[in-house]
């Protein structure tokens, strides 16, 4: 009977599946991910010595007086093969790592989820949510829930996905399914959503700039994609949805527990709430309504003090920038409340050890980003990232297309560049001053060049190593999958990638040339106004 187990997927592996395994074969043929982006690290400063020293260049196309561009205005690819790169790579070293954003976020977030998780919340508010539910359902929940966690990314990341996983594993399905999903929507679909976040407001001061080079007085707004990322919304939950359902899960086939770390699984995860529980979850509640309380008074009213404080402004303010801060009050809370009512946190020491347990079980991902973190700073000190994005916008340029189709390669270039350069802004700061004026200039507004440019951002952070969180997301997978390399991470994202592209894309033509409504509110789609 067990000889016979492996041969039940065979009939759901057709070509595109088999296209799948191709991808995983190849990419774990790959070193362990630890070596890989060491070597990585250490190929980038090798290749930076050999196109340093021939002198590459290009024109940087952003405006005169901008940080960071030199005098003359050239891009010039940097050896850290030099005497100035070996001293910069030693004195920077450490601070690469310490520095490394997705660190500090992560490290605070897992001292509040740590307390949650050992006092028991997080299984029974699982358990809570799942038992009784339609698994389809959980699905397309997962995945609006990751979409509409980009108001403030770092709940998505840290929290959905791992909680994700839980949830599949509850309900008798493929954790790593649930975890894909997740990461579809919170990254993936990382333009769209029901509400305004922060990324809006500072693409928005990039496209300004880049569109005042034509026209000085043009302004952009924050809200300048809302209409076509709220539809977006529902398009990639769905899309993300029938991925799931359709695709990754039946080429995951079954979940190999005895692959899994022991620690992770949850045997109780399909055991009906006991009296107990139930009590902890409704202390848990009214600590959850005391949180919520104060989070509206440090941003609701006219003198909050976590608006911005020279501007007032509820959106580019320190409650979002901070809101890691919050993620471990919310968990902290929640836990110590949930814990008192069950006996599971009876003391400050219960509380640190929660905390403490936490962060021994992210060794494999602080190794990890140790790595990564020198390989994303070793590539950008090299400026290969910004000349890989001026070179593919003036290919672009060069092809002469002035119809809507120019906006298929757009996108598409977008996509290449951005597994190159996993910041949206850094990018978007780059290319910004070449394709928003090129594209003014043939009749297209610069709100529907910034909408597009949104979904070629999007659509490859799931399958780029350069996006800062990959690397979280690999160690969380490998509890669930020991030997998981970046072949299969990649394998399992890449049906949403190449879907979202596809669909997102063609929804963006129908959308403003087919339907020839407006991305945003007073945002038209030609330049001048048709």
């Amino acid at each position: 009977m067990a000889g016979a187990q492996p041969q039940s997927p065979a009939p759901k592996r057709n070509a595109f599946t088999r296209f799948l395994d191709g991808v995983e074969w190849l990419g774990n043929l790959l070193p362990h991910p630890v070596t890989l982006f060491a070597l990585l690290a250490v190929g980038i400063v090798f290749l930076s010595g050999i196109l340093g020293g021939i002198g590459l260049t290009v024109e940087d196309p952003r405006p005169v007086g901008t940080p960071g561009r030199a005098d003359d205005g050239m891009i010039r690819a940097v050896s850290l093969l030099s005497g100035d790169g070996i001293r910069r790579i030693f004195t920077g070293l450490t601070t690469n790592f310490t520095n490394f954003a997705p660190l500090g976020v992560v490290l605070v977030a897992m001292l509040g989820v740590g307390v949650a998780e050992r006092s028991g919340l997080l299984s029974a508010a699982v358990r809570s949510m799942v038992l009784g539910v339609p698994k389809h359902v959980v699905t397309v929940a997962i995945v609006f829930a990751g979409i509409i966690s980009n108001t403030a990314s770092e709940v998505g990341y840290v929290v959905l996905i791992p909680l994700a996983g839980a949830i599949f594993y509850a309900l008798g399905r493929h954790p790593l399914a649930g975890m894909a999903a997740a990461f579809a929507g919170v990254s993936g679909g990382y333009s769209a959503n029901l509400l305004i976040g922060t990324i809006d407001p500072l693409l928005a001061g990039i496209t300004q700039e880049a569109a005042q080079l034509i026209d000085p007085d043009y302004i952009v707004v924050a809200t300048a994609n809302w209409y076509f990322m709220v539809a977006s919304t529902f398009l990639i939950t769905a899309v993300g949805s029938l991925v799931t359902i359709f695709i990754v899960e039946p080429k995951l086939g079954r979940f190999e527990v005895e692959k899994a770390d022991p620690d992770i699984l949850d045997d109780r995860m399909m055991e009906p709430l006991t009296k107990d529980e139930n009590k902890g979850l409704r202390w848990a509640g009214i600590a959850l309504i005391g949180v919520l309380a104060l989070m509206a008074l440090t941003l609701v009213p006219e003198w909050g003090i976590l608006r911005n404080p020279e501007t007032g402004d509820r959106i580019n303010a320190p409650f979002f920038r901070g809101f890691v801060v919050w993620i471990l009050i919310f968990f902290v809370v929640t836990g110590i409340a949930y814990g008192r009512a069950v006996g599971t946190m009876k003391n400050d020491r219960d509380v640190i050890n929660a905390m403490a347990a936490a962060l021994s079980s992210l060794g494999l991902y602080i190794v990890l980003v140790f790595f990564a973190a020198q390989f994303v700073a070793f590539f950008g000190w090299t400026n290969l990232g910004a000349i890989t994005a001026v070179t593919g916008a003036n290919f672009l340029q060069d092809t002469g297309l002035t119809g809507p189709v120019v906006f298929i390669l757009f996108i598409l270039m977008c996509c290449f560049v951005n597994l190159m350069l996993g910041s949206a802004s850094a990018q978007w700061a780059v290319t910004a001053p070449i394709f928003v004026p090129m594209l003014m200039l043939i009749g297209y507004s610069p709100e529907v060049i910034q909408a597009a440019y949104r979904i070629g951002d999007s659509t490859t952070n799931i399958i780029t190593p350069m996006m800062s969180y990959f690397g979280l997301i690999l160690a969380w997978a490998t509890r669930y999958k020991s030997d998981l390399g970046v072949g299969t991470l990649i394998a399992m994202m890449l049906p949403y990638t190449i879907f979202f592209i596809l669909i997102w894309s063609g929804f963006f033509f129908l959308w403003t040339f087919g339907l020839d409504l407006p991305v945003g509110p007073g945002s038209p789609t030609y330049y001048p106004p048709n």
